[in-house]
């Protein structure tokens, strides 16, 4: 096949789930016409996900004239919150340990009771009532329900421009030190209450857009959510710059051509991507991860769902270099380290499937025969704690990487991608978890040393995997499952010691797949893209394009893939 570069221009960057039979409403005017027409509760509770614009909210809701309570107001002090949680956060800037926290731990059961007690005072006197903020349906109770939402991908681009942490003074902190925050402590225990919420909201906010909300019903928002675990979708892709960026994706997916760079795209990463749901003209922008929340076991599939609860493992990503600098040569951790050290229950292994390459690039990957391994550690302090040079080719291999190769990288293998490469990453979800053990000398964006953990490192590189044993196990592992006249079947993957099973389908004309009781994440790594449609019309025929991510849920039995023009490729990952 030839290279793709420039050829079809057919990416889509929002794509949605048209939603039938429900209406949506747009704006501040509309959302408290609704809320004043739909009463019929004297109690409402307006429940916020920590990083909405908490003022904003209030500011427009307190002109509805009801009697105004926050919620937050029944918590522990803010000093209590900090002394329970900070046990989770460490003092390494990128790092916490996964907490165990739900919001009852949060909020004080003598303040509940208090403001329960103003509550029930304000209904007898026959007042309308509304209970706001982080919490507020846990101190409400039984009360008509309006959840306001917003995708961690916009909360960090709020951190980033001065959002401070939930219950943190913290507006002018390191960003890295804000997002670790919400990693390890806030958006987990959000995320906990959020799940028990989802059967019961009545109405649901979109809050992206500042002073635009989007209001939908209950029963539309879960109705949107089920389509998606019944039919193939796309998330919403994001994307963001780093020292290392390239050119790529600018033109292949449509981004400014005037950005300095493109380093990462997310388009496969539920935790951190949204999904939009169109309700009539009205597209609405959600947290993909509730999908995952609502019915992770029509997603996911049983036996996934039985390993994995509701944690959606596969994640897919872009790292462009191509006009760019390498990657940061680095490490991921062992199944017992990540479990030991970060209260994470499965690790992060991976893969680089090269999309796109210039030529004479190269994937670092894996150790030279004979390494002295106190000589490299020894180099590698060197360079972090005196600014020396380290020569990682004199201990890591550089392996040529051309299109369609694919380099495998259980944990604990050291690696990265080199300059000049498009590379599509395959791997499990605990994506923050990667140790850099040299950056090549570089400052990050913010002109400051990007970290480096080479303590937390040198506790997991596999010394054992060497040249030899690197050649033989992690480059290009194909295996011809099946060959036909318009259709080719090889799986490329991954490693033994991955969950994750690759294979790449080569296809001239339709064919037809079982879903295997796993969900899939498929991308077109080749070709203008393919229609995915159902053998017995279960869902309308969706279309997916050159370098799109698409998931496949594991309620869809069967489906048929049909090349857009000519022949298509589609990668596509699933659990073993």
């Amino acid at each position: 096949m030839s290279r793709n570069k420039n050829k079809y221009g057919n990416f889509n960057r929002f794509p949605d789930k048209k939603v039938e039979g429900y209406e949506a409403y747009e704006g501040w005017d509309a959302v408290r016409k609704k809320l004043m027409e739909a009463s019929g509760c004297q109690v409402t509770a307006a429940e916020f996900y920590p990083g909405v614009d908490r003022e904003e909210i209030i500011r427009e809701l307190s002109e509805m004239g009801m009697l105004m309570l926050d919620a937050e107001s029944c918590c522990i002090s803010d000093a209590a919150y900090h002394e329970l949680t900070g046990r989770f956060l460490t003092d390494d800037r990128v790092f916490g340990i996964m907490n165990t926290l739900n919001l009852t731990d949060i909020y004080d059961a003598d303040k509940i009771k208090n403001m329960q007690k103003d509550i029930a005072r304000a209904t007898a006197e026959g007042r309308q009532i509304l209970v706001y903020g982080v919490g507020a349906s846990l101190v409400a109770g039984d009360c008509r329900l309006v959840y306001f939402d917003m995708p961690r991908w916009e909360i960090q681009c709020r951190f980033k421009n001065g959002l401070s942490n939930w219950k943190t003074d913290n507006a002018g902190e390191d960003k890295l030190r804000k997002f670790k925050q919400g990693f390890f402590v806030e958006w987990r225990i959000a995320d906990r209450f959020k799940k028990s919420l989802l059967e019961r909201i009545d109405w649901a906010v979109d809050t992206v857009i500042s002073q635009k909300p989007k209001m939908v019903s209950g029963d539309g928002f879960r109705r949107g959510l089920t389509l998606l675990t019944e039919e193939p979708f796309r998330l919403v892709p994001y994307y963001a710059p780093e020292v290392w960026g390239g050119q790529w994706m600018k033109e292949v997916c449509g981004l400014d051509p005037e950005a300095e760079n493109y380093a990462w795209s997310f388009d496969g990463v539920p935790e951190e991507n949204s999904v939009f749901l169109t309700f009539g003209d009205i597209r609405m922008e959600f947290p993909s991860i509730n999908v995952v929340f609502f019915r992770p076991k029509e997603l996911l599939g049983n036996r996934v769902h039985a390993r994995f609860g509701d944690e959606f493992p596969i994640r897919f990503d872009f790292l462009d270099t191509v006009g760019g600098q390498n990657l940061s040569l680095q490490v991921h951790p062992l199944t017992e380290y990540i479990q030991n050290t970060f209260g994470m229950h499965y690790t992060q292994d991976e893969s680089y499937y090269i999309l796109d390459c210039e030529e004479n690039t190269v994937v670092y990957l894996g150790l030279k025969e004979g390494t002295d391994r106190e000589a490299m550690l020894s180099e590698l302090k060197a360079a972090q704690e005196d600014g020396l040079e380290f020569d990682a080719e004199k201990y890591v291999n550089k392996w040529p990487a051309a299109k369609h190769d694919h380099f495998l990288i259980p944990a604990g293998t050291i690696h990265c991608s080199g300059k000049d490469t498009m590379v599509l990453e395959i791997s499990a979800t605990p994506y923050i978890f990667t140790f850099k053990l040299w950056d090549w000398g570089r400052l990050g964006l913010d002109g400051k040393p990007r970290p480096v953990h080479i303590a937390h490192g040198e506790n997991v590189i596999q010394w054992d995997r060497t040249t030899q044993w690197v050649k033989e196990n992690l480059i290009n592992h194909f295996c011809e499952l099946e060959k036909a006249d318009g259709y080719e079947e090889v799986r490329t993957g991954l490693h033994e010691r991955e969950f994750i099973e690759t294979r790449r389908y080569t296809l001239a004309a339709p064919h037809t797949f079982t879903g295997d009781d796993s969900v899939s994440m498929c991308n077109v790594v080749d070709g203008a893209g393919a229609i995915i449609s159902s053998p017995d019309g279960a869902f309308l025929p969706y279309e997916v394009h050159y370098a799109e991510t698409l998931i496949i849920p594991a309620s869809v039995e069967a489906f048929v893939i049909t090349p857009l023009e000519g022949e298509c490729m589609i990668l596509r990952a699933t659990i073993r």
